[in-house]
């Protein structure tokens, strides 16, 4: 080896060896605990397989495969269980030692200097050195609306209590690198094994399904640990480079969770008061909480410095008359503050704060009258010498108040059209307007719709019988109103129409928020309404029509108006998981360009007369398959002109608690967004491509989303291969959501949900979602002639160099290649009792994933996976190996369950091992779901 490679080796392994010891460390008490509770012929067993699982990806042969075979079929249930358990916990335990590296080489290139992509001081100086002005900066930011909107997930596998203990151990493993002396680090590693033992202990599964309340709380807990404290210190940061600048409240966070019923017949209006009542318990606990630290701080007294007319007002009006505090105006103030803020906390939640100094008093009427109770604080410490004391705890705090008022997070309505068309079909019946509403043309609906929008008479007739489905989803819709009657604008602002295929799929909604109060006047007389009606398109073909859709809708009469005089404002979100499913990865992506490209185009149309924002909002998974992969090169790939400020994207599934349970891994993440958000909208890093590059994406979309169209949806049997040779069955019967896997009972690929089609493929190695399609796609976009092949392949080179959008795609499917493994995706085929149909399918699943491969090298001229991302090339060479064994072991559990009789008694155990090692292997690729 050369010398200079040597070198950037030697320093490559320098740099991980605080990974690798932290790995060490951690695997080494995971084996004590095993030894300690299980017994050393069990920890043993475990070194056996993995040792096993080594040899088998790195020979790959079938002799290798029959040795490992004779192995795992020896191991009784309770064995198969405890081992993969075992790899399961180190899964865990690596993703939290990679999570402690991360930030530990952030730190290291931080102190050196070296700005990394992706950060605000990059941002802006990237920002500064391209002439952007910090006025254009703040301009953007004032104006802008970014959101991470948090949701449900049927594939969601953690349980609250295996990621609070989880958060233990990466702060142990943060504070070891702290520690100084030798009895520091005995006593660190004593409180690691403590958390670790609690982790073998703890049980990793639900044994009850998964209720919507226990998806309202997890989602909650990344409140206490990230979000309530990260987002201020992010607003500090951007405020420290735009100096002077009191920034507008841009960044807010999304919610789903209890008002997501697309699907979910466990979301009504009980969940939606649910789950707004523990949004605002959380922010108002949190508010008490700092509010109780500052009054232990704020100890100044009257007899040292002096305070404002209005601080001296604030501490007056206080209840607070103890002797002790006369002199100390903070004290009192605060003290009287806290009162309040534990009557609103009683009102808008019926709890009770912890402590009480001082009887409740009045409760605030708004987020707004507390933040200028601490507006008066800061500017009296501010103009008495006491500036140093602000920063701290109180402008985080006023920072929080601002941004989550007493709502928390932003909770979104969605429902699918077709639920919306059977409750106005029975209003329109029983009030004898119309008998077989949904029997009527499209053009006729919209006709109808309008007349019912301009009529100021409601539809419902008193005292008439109306369906449970009617009755349960006009309660949604009056909820809403209460709920925005009582936390305010901000705790509900868009109604999502899921499968949004026409106009009148909109002007349904519109008769529905009209019918319950939710939109006031009529469409020719100053029409208002409180929420903002958000198409969702999802399939192919929807995402064709949305222009057309849109452009419609705003044509009718009023309809521009009423958005006027509602905020201007208008969302539209695309969905990536249907449309992969629909049509392939490439085709998805292009389709979603396309549809972005001709959205923008028509709404500066509309603008030009008048104010109106359109915001794009981004439903991405956690797989390549479903819109994922880093945010950052996502948004900065952005067709020209489609951020502007504005953007909003899902976080889902087992991606949020990588990205949110790590405090300082969250922030990092936040920042992203807004980093990418301000690059995109003032770099214009994706300029109009050229026609040559559109029209090569077409041809290219073309050939792709006929190769997996044909492998997918026209090969005899390909759905039973599915359903066979990945854990989707038991993936539906696992405890891990609120929502059916399936839209309907049956076995086709159409009606199952995209989030468990993804997470099956993922789990079984395959990852078919992330690349299928591309492979032939580019063998047909290149031809066979020589000469014409040469050439195309120099217009996608250059592509791939000059087109983000391009190159994000090829960057995205580098990475689900390098996830896949189709050695071991052979091994579920033992699943397939259709010998010949397994051989068949799996055949042209190897040719198509070649294919692919060989498209990527040609293009990229890489020939090494993830020769670009050393460190995923990183994770995955530490990881990888521990997650093999846990697919061997679930096909071999599989095997065995499916061929269980019912009264088994050892059914259930197997059964969970299949749940574990789901777990396990969810946890060990990280974006899956």
């Amino acid at each position: 080896m050369p010398a200079t490679k040597k070198s950037a080796h030697a320093q490559e392994l320098e740099k991980n060896q605080p990974l690798v010891a932290d790995i060490r460390l951690l695997g080494r008490l995971l084996g004590d605990v095993i030894r300690e509770q299980e017994g050393r012929e069990a920890f043993e067993l475990v070194e056996r397989v993995r040792k096993l699982a080594v040899a088998y990806r790195h020979k790959h042969d079938k002799e290798a495969g029959r040795n490992f075979d004779k192995t795992l079929k020896s191991l009784s249930g309770e064995q198969a269980v405890s081992v993969i358990r075992a790899f399961s916990y180190f899964s865990h335990l690596a993703n939290i030692a990679e999570d402690r590296h991360h930030v530990r080489r952030r730190e290291v290139h931080e102190r050196a200097g070296h700005l990394q992509p992706g950060s605000l001081t990059y941002c802006m100086e990237h920002l500064h050195a391209a002439g952007v002005r910090p006025a254009e900066i703040t301009a953007t930011l004032q104006r802008g609306f970014i959101s991470p909107v948090l949701t449900a997930h049927p594939t969601e596998v953690q349980r609250k209590s295996i990621l609070d203990a989880e958060r233990a151990v990466a702060q142990l493993l943060e504070q070891r690198d702290r520690a100084h002396s030798d009895r520091e680090l005995r006593e660190n590693e004593a409180a690691l094994r403590a958390r670790i033992t609690q982790l073998w202990q703890t049980r990793m599964l639900r044994y009850s399904k998964l209720t919507v309340s226990d998806e309202i709380e997890n989602a909650l807990s990344y409140y206490h640990a990230t979000f309530l404290r990260q987002i201020p210190k992010l607003y500090a940061e951007l405020e420290e480079h735009l100096p002077g600048v009191d920034l507008n409240s841009f960044l807010r966070m999304g919610h789903w969770i209890g008002g997501d019923r697309d699907g979910n017949p466990n979301v009504g209006a009980a969940t939606l008061r649910q789950a707004l009542k523990r949004q605002s318990e959380v922010a108002l606990r949190h508010y008490l909480t700092e509010i109780h630290e500052l009054g232990a701080e704020l100890s100044i007294s009257l007899r040292l410095t002096g305070v404002s007319p209005e601080m001296q007002k604030l501490a007056e009006r206080s209840p607070d008359q103890n002797a002790h505090r006369l002199d100390e105006p903070y004290r009192r103030a605060l003290t009287g503050m806290y009162a309040r803020l534990a009557a609103t906390l009683h009102q808008l939640t019926g709890t009770e704060a912890l402590r009480h100094a001082v009887a409740p008093q009045d409760p605030y009427r708004s987020a707004d009258e507390l933040l200028a109770d601490l507006r008066v604080i800061e500017a009296s410490l501010a103009s008495h010498h006491a500036q140093a004391l602000i920063p701290q705890r109180l402008a985080p705090l006023i920072r929080a108040v601002r941004v989550f008022g007493f709502y928390l997070a932003t909770l979104d309505l969605r429902q699918s059209s077709d639920q919306h068309e059977l409750v106005l079909a029975e209003l329109l019946a029983t009030a004898r307007i119309e008998g077989n509403y949904s029997a009527l043309d499209e053009d006729t609906k919209r006709a109808l719709l309008l007349r019912v929008l301009n009529d100021a008479r409601p539809l419902r007739v008193i005292g008439a019988a109306y369906s449970d489905k009617t009755v349960g989803e006009l309660a949604i819709f009056e909820a809403a109103r209460e709920a925005l009657n009582k936390f305010g604008r901000e705790a509900l602002r868009h109604y999502i129409i899921s499968h949004t295929e026409s106009v009148s799929d909109l002007l349904e909604v519109a008769v529905l928020l009209k019918e319950t109060g939710l939109l006031r006047g009529t469409l020719d007389r100053e029409a208002v309404s409180d929420l903002i009606i958000v198409p969702l398109f999802e399939t192919i073909g929807d995402l064709r029509i949305a222009p057309a859709i849109m452009r419609e809708f705003y044509a009718l009469p009023g309809i521009r108006d009423m958005v006027q005089r509602s905020g201007a404002e208008q969302d539209i979100m695309l969905g990536y998981s249907d449309s992969n499913k629909d049509g392939g990865m490439f085709t998805s992506s292009w389709e979603l360009y396309r549809a972005e490209l001709a959205l923008v185009e028509l709404f500066d149309e509309l603008k030009a007369s008048a104010p109106l924002t359109l915001r794009l909002f981004h439903g991405r998974g956690g797989t390549v398959g479903r819109g994922g992969g880093p945010s950052y090169q996502a948004i900065l790939a952005q067709p020209p002109g489609t951020v502007n400020g504005q953007i909003r994207l899902t976080e889902q599934g087992e991606v949020i608690a990588s990205k949110y349970a790590h405090p300082e891994i969250g922030r990092r993440n936040l920042e992203t967004l807004v980093a990418a958000t301000l690059e995109a909208t003032l770099l214009h890093p994706t300029q109009d491509a050229p026609k040559s590059f559109l029209d090569a994406a077409q041809k290219l979309s073309d050939c792709s989303f006929g190769a997996y169209r044909k492998l997918v949806y026209e090969t005899p049997g390909f759905a039973d291969y599915f359903f066979a040779s990945t854990p989707i069955r038991e993936i539906a019967e696992l405890n891990i959501g609120s929502r059916p896997a399936s839209r309907k009972a049956t076995r086709a690929i159409e009606d199952l949900r995209a989030i468990p089609w993804s997470f099956s493929w993922g789990q079984a190695r395959v990852a078919l979602p992330g690349w299928c399609g591309f492979g032939s796609g580019i063998e047909g976009f290149l031809g066979a002639e020589p000469a014409q092949r040469a050439k195309n392949l120099a217009l996608l080179k250059r592509m791939y160099k000059g087109w983000p959008f391009f190159k994000t795609v090829l960057s995205n499917l580098d990475m689900v290649l390098a996830k896949s493994d189709l050695a071991l995706a052979e091994r579920y085929l033992d699943l397939v009792a259709d010998k010949k149909l397994a051989k068949r399918i799996f055949a042209a699943i190897q040719a198509e994933y070649a294919r692919t491969e060989e498209a990527v090298r040609l293009i990229t001229g890489e020939g090494k996976r993830l020769a670009g991302n050393p460190s995923l090339a990183r994770s995955i060479e530490h990881r990888f190996p521990y997650i093999d064994p846990l697919n061997h072991l679930q096909v071999e559990l599989m095997r065995r369950y499916r061929r269980m009789e019912a009264a088994d008694p050892a059914m259930e155990r197997v059964q969970r091992g299949i749940h574990l090692s789901i777990n396990g292997i969810a946890a060990g690729l990280r974006n899956t779901g």
